[in-house]
């Protein structure tokens, strides 16, 4: 095939042949036709890629009361949790714990990372990013102190997880599942945990659920065998669900299938319990949930959906400030032409599983529903490119699931996003998300009232270093340690640093959030003050949400993921420094959980001025601001 007609075939479906003078590698552009099924023989057309040129006109749920008044909430990481039941990580009963710490103090939701189905078998792949499966939970949050029975666990073990700073997940997974696995033995059913109830369950679950703990229990005993937890280096004969050793292993360990559903089960009661604690509580969103870009290459999704996922190719990330090279996410993306020809069933039970436990939704990387960057697996990121997906229907499902359950959606639209994708966004209803650190532009902070109103506003994120480390320059050392920059550009990075933290401060200046003539840019760690300056800037914007990192207020300090890496950096393992119960009483958190009350009460119309906000152009003119 001559490239003329490889790029015509490219353009036809979709995929991106240049940018601006560097041409797409053939290689990929071949890799991403034949992952589509198009070639010089099969037409976009006869393949079945769809239309991605339609214009969206779907509207998400947006309640009445967050367009009169904004309102704000808590983030953290759900496994770094501390409580005096929790077993080594987080659990489903500390998040109702903390949610109702949180709606005490002012909060109307509390976000929490992805809590999707991992590896069980290989307890150490614990980047919430790269699930296994995502229309399931992940078992190690079940909460030990709420099931239908007690199994009494091994005191010494769970002394050593519990004393740990950073989470051993191996550790922790082997004392849950033997705790779990006493309880289902003994008592899996009671009052509160009806067997009926269990079963419709399982009947409504259908084959997704039934093949996701059929995975669950092959995975656990390829690795007793000496096996990968992952399919894709099984023997043959086990690397399709529908194959006789299948069948035969799912007979012959009955008991085991029916021990995962159950997991299933019992985690998704206590998600829903926490929801209904929140609501209880008072608070108008709750649960916050966040949706990973998509799922590990050898894990239960792609194992339990065959064909679902594009293959050859796995998703990542164009260069950018955070890797010179781009990034290689080594995920599957979700083929586009199957899901048309399902009429989008699988997208919809996947949005479906999130919002059924939340009262809102962040889509992480939101553009996978325009346009994701593939490349072809075993190249470097640098030979990806940008492949466009179906709009309008993907967002049709968003939106109808939206309504359905009355929840707010957030799209997180950072990096690479493509022309006109933000401005369709927001007629979807869809919020942005909005990161202080990069509201900025020559060099300047952006006022508050020039945020979007249709946004999430926050500090930072769990990619991001809590302001204190940014304060000292903290991530910008880790990317050079690992060498994801180079030594002269972190150079560069740290001098613009502290250009940035001059200009912050003048920006919490000029918006009235410091006095005058204060110089906090000049201390070498962050002054207490410009923590709050900071909070009561997100406050003051428009945006309908804005969210406070608890990282911020009471630790980790320490930055939860870099991105680029795996184990060079302790990614997903830290745990907070104070318990659940102790988090009330932590002066930094007293205070700004009563400076956003105070901004954002309940019940403020959105035409009534922001406390201490003022007037669009009252403040004068400094550097550092827009």
């Amino acid at each position: 095939m001559d490239r003329d007609t490889l790029n015509a075939l490219c353009w036809a479906s979709g995929i991106t042949t240049h940018y601006g003078a560097r041409e797409v590698p053939d290689a990929t552009k071949r890799a991403l036709l034949a992952a589509l099924g198009v070639s010089e023989t099969v037409s976009p057309e006869a393949a079945g890629v769809p239309d991605f040129h339609a214009r969206p006109d779907a509207v998400c749920a947006l309640p009445d009361w967050l367009m009169e008044a904004p309102t704000w909430g808590l983030f953290c990481q759900l496994y770094e949790l501390r409580s005096a039941a929790s077993w080594g990580i987080g659990d489903f009963g500390d998040l109702a714990r903390l949610l109702r710490v949180a709606a005490e103090a002012g909060a109307d939701f509390l976000g929490i990372n992805p809590v999707h189905a991992l590896f069980l078998a290989a307890p150490d792949r614990r980047s919430p990013f790269m699930p296994s499966n995502r229309r399931f939970l992940n078992p190690l949050y079940i909460a030990m102190d709420a099931l239908p029975g007690r199994t009494p666990p091994d005191e010494a073990a769970l002394a050593a997880v519990e004393a740990a700073d950073l989470i051993d997940y191996p550790g922790v997974a082997a004392l849950k599942l033997n705790g779990l696995r006493a309880v289902f033995a003994e008592s899996p059913f009671g009052p509160d945990h009806p067997e009926a109830v269990f079963e419709a369950y399982r009947t409504e679950g259908g084959a997704a659920l039934t093949r996701h703990a059929l995975f669950e229990a092959l995975s656990l005993d390829m690795v007793a065998r000496g096996h990968e937890a992952g399919w894709r280096t099984w023997p043959e004969e086990f690397q399709s669900p529908e194959s006789p050793a299948v069948r035969a292993f799912a007979e012959q360990n009955a008991g085991e299938v029916r021990f995962h559903v159950w997991l299933q089960w019992i985690a998704h009661r206590q998600l829903a319990a926490a929801q209904a604690t929140a609501k209880a509580a008072g608070m108008r969103i709750g649960l916050y949930l966040d949706l990973a870009v998509g799922e590990a290459l050898d894990g239960s999704a792609t194992w339990s959906t065959p064909g679902l996922a594009l293959p050859g190719v796995v998703v990542g990330a164009p260069p950018d400030v955070f890797s010179q090279d781009g990034q290689n996410w080594d995920l599957a993306a979700l083929s586009p032409t199957t899901l048309a020809a399902e009429d989008y069933a699988s997208l919809r039970a996947l949005i479906k599983a999130q919002l059924d436990h939340a009262g809102a939704l962040r889509i992480d990387h939101a553009m996978v529903l325009r346009q994701l960057f593939l490349i072809p697996e075993g190249a470097p990121a640098s030979a990806g490119t940008h492949m466009a997906y179906p709009f309008a229907e993907m967002l049709r499902v968003v939106a109808e699931e939206s309504r359905s359950h009355g929840s707010v959606m957030i799209g997180e639209d950072l990096g690479f996003v493509p022309d006109g994708f933000r401005e369709a966004m927001h007629a979807a209803n869809i919020l942005a998300y909005r990161i202080l650190y990069f509201e900025q532009e020559w060099g300047l902070f952006s006022r508050a009232s020039a945020w979007p109103e249709m946004a999430l506003a926050c500090i930072s994120t769990h990619d991001l270093p809590t302001l204190k480390g940014w304060w000292r320059g903290e991530d910008i050392e880790a990317r050079r340690a690992f060498g994801l920059i180079s030594p002269d550009y972190a150079t560069e990075q740290e001098t613009r640093r502290g250009e940035e933290r001059e200009a912050l401060v003048n920006a919490f200046i000029d918006g009235g959030q410091l006095p005058e003539g204060a110089r906090d840019w000049e201390a070498s760690e962050l002054p207490p003050r410009v923590l709050a300056a900071a909070h009561r800037f997100l406050g003051q914007t428009p945006s309908r949400l804005a969210g406070v990192r608890l990282a911020d207020l009471v630790g980790p300090e320490a930055q939860t993921n870099v991105p680029g890496t795996l184990d060079e950096h302790p990614n997903w393992r830290r745990r907070a420094p104070l318990r659940i119960e102790d988090i009330a009483s932590v002066p930094a958190f007293e205070e700004i959980t009563a400076l956003m009350r105070a901004v954002r009460p309940r019940g403020q119309t959105f035409d009534q001025p922001l406390p201490g906000a003022k007037a669009p152009g009252s403040g004068h003119r400094r550097s550092g601001l827009l």
